[in-house]
Formats: C-alpha cells, structure tokens, sequence
C-alpha cells in the first residue's frame, strides 16, 4: 500500500512537471516567434522609411545599396523587396530582383496582409516574414502624392528572414532548468512521503485490514503507529473505542439469539452473516406462530409445519408420529413423500422408539445402526423428539437419499426445532380441546362413543345411508346377568368385565362400524353399510361367541366367563326412522333374553306385541 501510494504520488507530480514544461515550451517558442515578428516589422518599418526618402530625394538608385546595409544585422539573414504591377504600370517594368519570388510575395501582394514561415531544423532555426507595403494618406508618407494608388493599395512588400537559432537555445536551456528543478522537487517529495506520511500509511493499512476483518465479524482494534499527529491519534482512539463496543454489542447479540434457537449453529463462519439468518429465521417463526394460533386443528398445523419443511428447508420425505406413552400407542399423524421405513414391530411397541424412548435425536452415523428399527440401508435419517404434552410426544422422522442433504439438515435443525417448538403449545391445546370434546362424547370406563355421540352422529349419517342407498345393521347386545357379577365379585371386576367386552366387540367389528355404550351394561353395535342381513347376522354371532370364549381373571386361579344376548334389525328396511330402527333393535333383544339369553334375534314384524310387556 505504502509504494502504491508513493509511486502514484510520483506519477502524479512526473505528469505536472511534463504539463508544465510543455506549457513553459509551447510558451518559449510561441513569444520567440513574435518577438521575431516584431524585429522583422521594425526593420520593415525602416525599409520603408528609407526608400520612401530615396524616392523623395531622387537617389532610387541607390537604394540596392541601402537595402544590403541593412542585411548586415546579426539576425538578419536575408532582405529583398518585391513591387506590384500599380507600381510597374506607373513606373514601368520593376527589376529583376525586385520581381515576386514565390507564392508568399504573390499572397502578400494580393491580400496585403502579412504571412510568415518558420523553418525548424536539428541545428538551427530560421523565419522568413513578409511585410505588405500599403499606400498611406497622412503625415510625411502620403503615398497618393507620388503613387496612381487608392488609398491601402499594395505598392510591394518587404520579406525579411530572421535567425532565431540563439532564441530558441535560449528556451532550451530555460527547460532544462526547469526539467532540473522538477526533478529535484520530486526527489525531495518522495524523500518527504516516504517519512512523513508513513505513519499515517501505516494507520491507514491498519484500518483497512481492521474494516475487512470486522465485516467478517472479528473486531480487532487498531495498532497506533509512531509520528501520528495529535488529531490521528485522537481519530485512532475513537475507532478502537467503536470497534470494542461493536464487538461486545455483538457479542451480546450472537448469544441470545443462539439462545432462541437453542443451540449453537455452524451455517456460516461470520457471525454477522449467522445473526442475520438467525433474526431472519426468527421473522419467519414469529409470522408462523401468528398463523397457527388461528388454525382450527392439529391437521393444519402439521400441514403448515410440512409446508415449512417443503418450501423453506427443501426436505420431502418425512413423517409426524405422535406416541400417546399412557395408551401406548404410535400413530402417523402426517407424511410426506414414500421414504418411510420404521418396521411394524416399533409401530407395535411404541418403546421401541429409541427418539420417544431417550427423548434425544437419533441420526444415521456410520459403521453402525443407532436405530435397529430403520429397515433401508440406501438411504439416512435423522428422528428428533419434541414433547407436546405430559403423555404426548411428537417424534418427526425425516429420510435422506443423501449424505449431501443430511449434513443440510443438522446444519439447519435448530430452526426446524424452533418452527417446532413454536407449534408445541398449539397442539397440545388443539390436544387438549379434542379430548375434552371426546370426553363429552366418550364413555370414561370403556373408551367407547357414548351416547350422547350416538345422538349428534346419527343425524349426519342416517340420512347419508338414505341417500347412497346402504344398509346400517343396529346390534343391541346386553351382558347376561351382570347385576350378579358385581353383588357377588364387586364392581372393580365388574369394570373389569366391561372393558375387556369392549375390547371384544372394537377387534371384531370394521373401522367403519360404530361401538357404542348405550347405558350400563348395554351397547350398540352399527355394522355401517353391510351388505345385507345373512352378513350381519354372521358378524352378530361372531362376536356373541368371541364373549362366550373369553375368560376373565377375577381373582388369582379364578376365571369368569359371560354371554351376552344380542338383538339386531336393519335400517332403513325394518324402519324409515333410526330411532325406529333401534326401537326395534331393543324388542328383538328382549326377545333373546325371552328365549334363554347368549343368542342372536332379528327383529321381525310378529315382535311388536312385544312391546307391551314393557
């Protein structure tokens, strides 16, 4: 940096010396060749005057003689006089030597204006001027007086050639001095520069290196060097005081923002570059966090969260899995893409999970399997654990086909985990509002739709049955004489009883079918859209044997076992009305216990006189 500045320097005070002396040249040879045209003037003016006097006197004879006196001036080279034709046509044929002797005697003549031609060798230097000789009227050269002449009519001219060589050594030397004189002041210059402006070179050098290391994020004060001025030392303080404030106001900055993130994030080396991705990410996770609290359902804000992964983190192939601990079980609540390879037995056993289970990440590294339960060997994944709720854990699956992208991912977790971490607390309400709807829809003891459930549910699909033209088989079915399981065994193992029947009737009935616990003992079976009466009576006694089979432990070494009695009719053909349907449903069950119980009755239209033994 010092040379460059010095050698510029230089180069620039070179320029200026040149400029000046080409000035000082231009100007040399410019008044040398007025001052040669005046000179040549003044001794045409005295040309003039004497062969005026010659004619005057009549001694024009001799005026060859007056000229060659004249010639004889140290710069005068050479004199001679031309005539124009006015003057031949008065006084007859001119001289041979006072005839015009080129082009410039002949411009002159006609023009009667001036000219002159500077001839410029290596040695030496010569201007030849030609002066018009014009008719006067006034003062002791009237010209009209002798002449047939208008007044300013060319009656010859006088060219004169002067030698200029002394003048223009003379301006040599002038340059040469100055040439001198420039080049010595550039000497003392650059001796000046060198050691007067070091030390502000050097701070300069210093500053510059320090802005290029502060826009990489390391503030490092300047070194203040010797021979500054006051005023540079002031200037160095006060740059030293604003670095140390920027790095510890970065500082500062860098930390807490990794403390919203929650972690240390290796996505640049500058930490500038770094706390403006992270204030940019925190943007986006703030406008996040606004759209999802107005999201009506867990659904959205999976999609929305899968929306983020998609767009903002160009991830495609992963899968939201909530594992309730309490009910033991693991459900995929939202995927994306077909890469998903978690075998069935983890899907069974949700303890298996080693993300749920160790509540930390589990990546794929090499050499080894961290996760036994990730079936593809072709392909990476990264688990990450995020607790909704107390019972409640989000496990997001992500697999990559490349180690490329998987090295992309750990690079940007902490923001994937802090778009996550924002949604937690929306889903554990939108948890928290679902189970307190199914818990107003919801049996406590079986886990069964109640009937409060049955009654909002119906409404929709009876009349969707109608319209698509299906069948719905109602089973009412009643536990054979429960009252005495709970006098003789208490009612713990009656709950017992309860549940494990639920259980029963849930693993033997479609997901499309409905398992409703009517009140008590009592429950409703919907075989919803079955194809007709033989297939549903089929399913009926299925399940009343699967109940007979079933041993119930009561107490250790003691096994219960009960029946149940089962009533069916179908809906719309025994009844236009649902309620009418089960109303009928609820005769031919008590038609079953009528004919023993542990048995299945269809209703039929002979059943109705039933109805009075209510």
């Amino acid at each position: 940096m010092r040379r460059k500045i010095i050698l510029r320097f230089s180069i620039m005070i070179v320029i200026m010396a040149l400029s000046i002396s080409a000035f000082e040249l231009y100007n040399l040879r410019n008044s040398g060749i007025k001052s040669a045209i005046s000179k040549a003037e003044a001794i045409s003016e005295v040309i003039k005057n004497g062969l005026t006097a010659h004619m005057i006197n009549g001694n024009m004879d001799q005026r060859d003689t007056f000229i060659n006196s004249i010639a004889t001036m140290d710069i005068v080279e050479k004199i001679w006089i031309t005539r124009s034709k006015a003057i031949d046509q008065q006084f007859g044929d001119a001289l041979a030597n006072e005839i015009p002797r080129d082009d410039i005697d002949k411009n002159v003549l006609n023009s009667g204006k001036m000219q002159y031609v500077l001839n410029e060798t290596i040695s030496k230097t010569s201007i030849r001027v030609t002066i018009p000789y014009n008719a006067a009227s006034e003062g002791k050269l009237n010209c009209l007086n002798c002449h047939n002449v208008k007044y300013g009519q060319t009656l010859g001219a006088v060219s004169i050639i002067l030698d200029i060589t002394n003048v223009k050594q003379s301006g040599l030397q002038s340059i040469y001095i100055i040439s001198a004189i420039t080049l010595f002041s550039i000497l003392i210059i650059i001796y000046l520069t060198s050691h007067l402006l070091t030390p502000y070179i050097t701070l300069f050098e210093e500053l510059s290196s320090s802005i290029e290391k502060a826009v990489l994020g390391n503030f490092v004060r300047l070194q203040k060097p010797k021979g500054l001025s006051s005023d540079m030392i002031l200037v160095a303080n006060e740059y030293n005081s604003l670095i140390t404030k920027f790095k510890a106001t970065f500082s500062d900055i860098d930390k807490k923002l990794k403390g919203f993130i929650g972690n240390h994030s290796d996505i640049s080396n500058n930490p500038l570059d770094e706390s403006t991705q992270i204030i940019s990410n925190l943007s986006n996770i703030y406008q996040f966090k606004k759209e999802i609290e107005l999201d009506d359902s867990k659904e959205e804000i999976y999609n929305r969260l899968s929306q983020i992964f998609k767009n903002r983190f160009r991830l495609n192939n992963f899968a939201f899995i909530e594992i309730d601990h309490l009910k033991e079980r693991r459900r995929i609540i939202h995927k994306e893409g077909d890469l998903y390879f978690c075998s069935g037995e983890v899907n069974e056993n949700p303890e298996l999970c080693r993300a749920g289970r160790t509540k930390h990440d589990v990546i794929s590294v090499n050499y080894h399997k961290s996760c036994p339960y990730f079936t593809d060997n072709d392909n990476f994944y990264y688990c990450t654990n995020i607790e909704i709720s107390k019972n409640i854990s989000l496990i997001i699956n992500f697999v990559l086909q490349t180690k490329k992208e998987l090295d992309n991912l750990k690079d940007n977790i902490p923001f994937i985990k802090s778009y996550i971490h924002e949604a937690a607390p929306s889903i554990e309400v939108k948890l928290l509002m679902n189970a307190l709807k199914e818990s107003a829809f919801k049996d406590g003891l079986t886990d069964l739709y109640n009937r409060k459930f049955l009654d909002e549910h119906i409404k929709k699909l009876a009349p969707q049955t109608v319209r698509e033209g299906n069948t719905i088989a109602v089973l009412m079915l009643d536990m054979d004489h429960f009252k005495a399981v709970n006098d003789e065994y208490g009612h713990d193992i009656g709950d017992k009883v309860l549940k494990e029947l639920a259980q029963i009737l849930t693993e033997n009935v479609r997901e499309s079918d409905l398992v409703v616990r009517f009140g008590g003992e009592e429950f409703i079976i919907l075989l919803v859209g079955i194809a007709n009466k033989e297939d549903a009576l089929t399913v009926a006694n299925k399940i009343r044997i699967k109940v007979s089979e079933n041993e119930i432990d009561v107490y250790a070494g003691s096994k219960l076992r009960k029946t149940i009695s089962i009533g069916m009719s179908m809906f719309p053909d025994s009844s236009n009305t649902f309620d009418g349907a089960l109303k009928n449903a609820d005769i031919a069950l008590y038609e079953a216990k009528k004919r023993g119980r542990n048995q299945v009755v269809v209703y039929e239209e002979n059943q109705k006189s039933s109805v009075d033994l209510f």
